[in-house]
């Protein structure tokens, strides 16, 4: 199993630039952060200097969207540090959730991010592609690669997951939805006529480690806030009963008040009061190391290559630390 780490690009730079060089020293293969360029500060500026200053470690937001930049622009951004440091990016995309209604705009429809997730992919990599009714091509690629995952949750994206994507990213670690999600994306893989196992799975989700839950818990519940919003999304869509989205999914927004995007992905956010316990030890991963390790075991067992650690707590090294210490050697076995 690979493991990532995913922060926010809060400045200053030198700091998510710090974390990112202590992750690859502990074993960390893969440096995410999220892309929403009014709350936070612009991350493809900060990934040029993380690569300058790592090795191996592969970086790439989680999740950039099709409404932000235009097509070209991010592929063209993509394939300049693929071409300076050798092909360390990966392109995680999805609808937009901070990044659009931020900027007042809607999340884009799945029709267009599949669309972008082809023609960013083939820009990037050297090959011809249509934006908006105009070919093109940027000449200058050599042996670009860059490989496409996308994050969803509901059954439309997760087949489009499977049909179009390199990798699928689940921002949850609950073992059940993981494993229901999992088979729907690798299913529709399948229908496309590709080999499933092609797929990278990858499951993102806050891990605090150390004794005290309660505290572990309190620093973590604003995920389960995050989550509620793209749930809330999904019971518009489909209905609170439809069958279409697990009831463990989407029973626990019924609480759900609104949602403030100031507070948005950080600890103590006002907008999570709605989050029970067992949601936040469901969908995240807290304890002990031995508590870590043994969901990790779980999950792998459910077919996850990689799990990226959401680092947005008051014990930012600490857990970097103990994942290297102790859980990423448990999980080379």
């Amino acid at each position: 199993m690979d493991f990532g780490l995913v922060l926010q690009t809060d400045p200053p730079a030198s700091r998510v630039i710090s974390l990112m060089k202590r992750a690859e020293r502990n074993g960390f293969t893969h440096g995410w952060t999220f892309d929403s360029a009014v709350l936070w500060q612009e991350p493809f500026v900060i990934y040029s200097q993380i690569l300058a200053n790592t090795t191996t470690l592969k970086v790439g937001p989680m999740v950039t969207n099709p409404g932000t930049r235009t097509w070209e622009v991010t592929a063209s951004t993509f394939a300049t540090l693929n071409d300076m440091f050798g092909n360390r990016t990966v392109c995680g995309i999805g609808r937009g959730d901070s990044a659009m209604r931020v900027a007042g705009r809607k999340p884009n429809t799945l029709a267009r991010l599949g669309e972008a997730t082809e023609v960013i992919r083939d820009l990037a990599e050297g090959r011809e592609a249509e934006v908006d009714g105009q070919r093109m091509r940027l000449p200058w690629v050599r042996d670009g690669r860059l490989p496409v995952w996308m994050a969803a949750y509901g059954p439309k994206a997760l087949a489009l997951t499977g049909r179009k994507a390199d990798g699928f990213i689940l921002q949850l670690a609950d073992p059940f939805l993981t494993e229901w999600m999992v088979k729907a994306v690798r299913n529709a893989a399948a229908e496309a006529g590709r080999d499933p196992d092609s797929v990278t799975i990858c499951v993102a989700a806050p891990a605090y480690v150390g004794d005290d839950l309660a505290h572990a818990r309190e620093q973590c519940r604003w995920f389960g806030g995050m989550v509620g919003n793209h749930v809330a999304d999904l019971v518009s869509r489909y209905g609170e009963h439809s069958g279409m989205v697990p009831e463990a999914l989407t029973e626990y927004i019924k609480g759900r008040e609104g949602y403030d995007y100031s507070h948005h992905g950080r600890a103590g956010n006002p907008s999570t009061d709605f989050v029970p316990d067992e949601i936040v030890d469901r969908f995240c991963l807290l304890g002990p190391p031995e508590a870590h390790i043994e969901k990790l075991r779980a999950l792998r067992d459910l077919g996850v290559d990689q799990f990226a650690v959401y680092d947005m707590h008051d014990a930012q090294e600490t857990t970097i630390d103990a994942y290297g210490a102790e859980i990423i050697p448990a999980l080379g076995d």
